[in-house]
């Protein structure tokens, strides 16, 4: 009999970015739960996975009443199945998971912290959000981290333990799908002319979500400074605050060198079409979109905080800023505009990175020795 393993998850977009490649391989070696926030059931059915979801209505935030239901659902399914290993991800998945398999004593439990909220937080909230990460992290037997930065950061805040922590390689939960993200000239062609943006432009793309912690509006400040009639911004993501609105009030003098577009499941296509990525954000586990990025021989401009400093070499494959300095990212900005042949070659040494440390399947199979190894050796070692 295959041992049994239980992923939880917040949202189902959790899934579609980070766990697709490893539900496939450990779905060949194992009994694999899928427990999410999910209206379609069946919506693994398009990977071609056979595995079973169970819908249930976790929030992202904090509700005490909605919590105490889903924990309840969650014991109660976790005493019925018996499984090997828990495994969370997100952190209101994490805590009612953790919290439900603790209780109703199953053996192994991982949690996978992708990033703190309350990195820049202040106060009670901070406090509050920090000691459900600390609760998470004591509650689980193992944690993976997806980057040194991180673990570190959670070690010296006395969230972890490094025995009970491991980041996999040189970082990423998922890693990037290289068959997806590379150079492509049909990309660059298509979406350039679909935006109306010329061939010759040089584009600053800004890919994810538009919120506040990501510093989208200390880019805008940024742009429009630039003197540059060449220069293009191209935002891609869904708005969560009215941030166009407000991109287009910074930038009204020079509003025909924006472009927006709210959804895409064609990331890949905006990355090939523009030259340099912007993620000015304020907290960041890891920064995916960097080597995502990176494959698509892009570098990139980031704050340098925990996290954003292991997906870039500083000066080699993007530049490193200080947090929330619009002037600094000014001057990276510029720096690459008027030295574009060093946007190409910082690209290239950026995709030979991203080939040799965080290809997907490499992580893959990080993910596959570490759970032949945890449920075949003795599980006392990671309590």
């Amino acid at each position: 009999m295959k041992p049994k393993v239980f992923f939880v998850a917040t949202v189902e977009s959790t899934i579609h970015s980070f766990l697709i490649t490893h539900l496939k391989s450990l779905s060949l070696r194992y009994e694999v739960t899928l427990i999410v926030n999910t209206s379609n059931p069946y919506f693994l059915k398009k990977y071609g996975l056979k595995i079973k979801v169970i819908p249930i209505n976790i929030l992202r935030k904090i509700n005490l009443f909605s919590d105490i239901f889903c924990v309840i659902t969650l014991i109660k399914i976790f005493y019925k199945a018996q499984p090997n290993a828990v495994h969370s991800i997100t952190p209101k998945a994490g805590l009612l998971a953790m919290l439900a398999a603790y209780l109703v004593c199953t053996p192994l439990r991982i949690h996978t912290f992708t990033g703190q909220v309350w990195a820049n937080k202040k106060g009670l909230t901070r406090w509050t959000l920090k000691m459900i990460d600390f609760l998470i992290a004591k509650l689980s037997t193992f944690n993976i981290v997806d980057s040194s930065s991180q673990e570190n950061f959670l070690i010296q805040n006395n969230i972890l333990k490094e025995k009970k922590s491991i980041v996999f390689g040189s970082g990423s939960v998922s890693g990037v799908d290289l068959s997806r993200f590379k150079p492509n000239k049909n990309f660059f062609l298509n979406v350039r002319s679909s935006l109306s943006i010329p061939f010759d432009a040089f584009v600053f793309i800004f890919l994810g979500r538009l919120n506040s912690d990501k510093g989208i509006l200390d880019l805008a400040e940024a742009f429009s400074k630039l003197q540059s009639k060449s220069a293009y911004l191209l935002v891609v993501g869904p708005d969560e605050g009215r941030f166009v609105d407000q991109i287009h009030k910074i930038n009204n003098h020079k509003l025909n060198q924006l472009r927006f577009v709210s959804y895409t499941n064609l990331p890949e296509a905006y990355l090939a079409a523009s030259n340099i990525l912007c993620l000015p954000s304020y907290r960041e586990g890891f920064g995916n979109v960097i080597i995502e990025a990176a494959a698509s021989q892009i570098p990139a401009i980031a704050s340098n905080i925990y996290g954003i400093s292991d997906a870039i070499i500083n000066h080699q494959t993007g530049i490193l800023h200080p947090v929330k300095d619009v002037n600094a990212i000014v001057r990276a900005m510029e720096y690459f505009l008027n030295k574009p042949h060093k946007a190409m070659s910082f690209g290239k040494i950026a995709r030979r990175r991203a080939i040799a440390e965080f290809d997907s399947q490499k992580i893959t199979a990080f993910w596959i020795e570490f759970y032949s190894r945890i449920l075949k050796h003795d599980q006392k070692k990671y309590t």
